[in-house]
């Protein structure tokens, strides 16, 4: 059962659903480095991270010490409406792929939003609430987030603004729907609306935007609203941490189920859903209780990983934000309009950029085409149609599977399934007439970006 890796206290009594959320920092020997305020080049206060961010969230960014953090009540009550999601076995793909591999997948799509991306926003809409604020702002990039987040100040009665990464607005058109049925003021961006949107457009005409672009104007229109704050889908420690739960829900049923997992995969553009996945299996891994193999799998138009630098760099393209040491194309990268719009951010979660820079573990970068091929094969077998991102960890679980069966290896395969592509079939359109094709960016162009790196010490 779960209590044998996790003390029993963690989980809600008669449920594999957690009590508390998982802070993987608590045990890195080394530390993410700090986020640095973008005025003084110096660790950022939290006095000036509030300024931002809702007081509690800041205070869960900063820590890197506490390992277990109690859910609020609330917040409790409000999972137990999708939570535990289920942990499945992949009996179906794995005939087929004729391996001796065992694949599972957490799947995250069991609720409106579609996706993992309730599980933060349900917390931020609470602290929001409980600070007393008006609304959030926001952005989002396939629109699982801004999605998520609708539902989240509807149901805690906040005001929503989002600004949508323009491609993604364009292609999703009734994902943008459903944010305005919950009652979210949804902005394509870069806009006209914001002094930040209107500079990028110059610099740009004509761009599709990308999520750095659209995180610099909601920063921009949270700082121009009394009784406003911004709020963030990915990258940030503290979104990680409400992620958590998919991994402690993973761990718990694969106890259950008597299996130990091999290899660990999940897609990756900020990284919240990774992190979440990975979080109680990386713990063991630093303290010394277990090895697994983890692979964070990004699309080749956006290799942040696979093709960046850990350094230094603004999270957002118009440079208003902190900046995070991680891997990173620069932030004036914009990336070509994938179809994959939630994985189309310049860098990396700070926490994750440490752990694949240690070496604790690996990324792979796969093209638009041959992820869509692994979506299509899934949907055919096992029943569900799955989002873009998602199916970038549906490919490599794939070809991990493929080399179980041309080695004979038994390993146990688990992937993060993070929401459905209901809201997708325009790009399934694309793919299935042909019409979808492969952006790789030249070294020339990750270049350009790298130019405009800050200068760090």
């Amino acid at each position: 059962m779960a209590q044998k890796q996790i003390p029993y206290k963690i989980y809600l009594e008669e449920q594999e659903m957690p009590a508390y959320w998982y802070n993987v920092r608590a045990d890195m020997k080394k530390k993410p480095a700090p986020l640095l305020d973008p005025a003084t080049g110096k660790p950022i206060t939290a006095e000036a991270l509030e300024k931002v961010f809702c007081r509690e969230l800041v205070k869960q960014e900063l820590d890197d010490t506490t390992r277990y953090i109690p859910i609020p009540q609330d917040i409790l009550d409000f999972y137990k409406m999708y939570r535990p999601a289920p942990l499945i076995r992949a009996y179906c793909l794995e005939k087929k792929l004729g391996t001796p591999a065992k694949i599972y997948y957490k799947f995250e799509g069991n609720n409106t939003s579609g996706s993992h991306k309730l599980n933060s926003a349900i917390a931020q809409a609470y602290y929001a609430k409980e600070q007393g604020l008006k609304g959030v702002t926001t952005e989002t990039g396939a629109g699982q987030w801004g999605t998520a987040l609708s539902m989240a100040c509807s149901y805690f009665g906040l005001d929503c603004r989002v600004y949508m990464v323009k491609c993604s607005y364009e292609q999703k058109p009734f994902r943008r729907e459903v944010m305005r049925t919950y009652g979210a003021q949804v902005t394509p961006s870069p806009s006209e609306t914001t002094a930040i949107g209107r500079q990028i457009l110059a610099e740009h005409p004509g761009t599709t935007g990308s999520l750095g672009c659209a995180i610099s104007e909601a920063v921009e229109a949270a700082g121009s609203m009394e009784g406003y704050r911004y709020v963030l889908g990915s990258v940030l420690s503290q979104v990680m941490l409400h992620q958590s739960v998919i991994g402690m829900e993973t761990l718990a049923a694969l106890d259950k189920y008597g299996e130990k997992a091999d290899i660990i995969i999940g897609c990756a553009g900020g990284g919240s859903n990774l992190g979440g996945l990975i979080a109680p299996f990386m713990g063991q891994k630093l303290r010394g209780e277990a090895d697994y193999q983890f692979i964070a799998v990004e699309p080749s138009s956006c290799p942040s990983l696979t093709r960046g630098k850990y350094v230094y760099d603004y999270c957002d393209t118009g440079r208003v934000c902190p900046l995070a040491k991680m891997y990173t194309l620069g932030s004036g990268f914009i990336p070509a309009p994938s179809h994959a719009g939630g994985l189309r951010y310049h860098g990396m979660s700070s926490v994750l950029s440490e752990l694949y820079d240690e070496g604790l573990m690996e990324a792979r970068s796969v093209k638009q085409t041959e992820v869509f091929e692994a979506a299509e094969y899934f949907a055919r077998i096992e029943g569900i149609l799955p989002a873009p991102e998602s199916s970038h960890a549906i490919k490599v679980a794939m070809d991990e599977a493929i080399k179980c069966r041309e080695t004979g290896e038994e390993k146990t395969i688990v992937f993060g399934l993070t929401g459905t592509g209901y809201f997708d079939m325009m790009s399934y359109e694309k793919f299935h007439d042909g019409k979808m094709t492969d952006y790789v960016p030249s070294d020339e162009e990750i270049a350009a970006g790298m130019a405009k790196l800050p200068k760090i010490d």
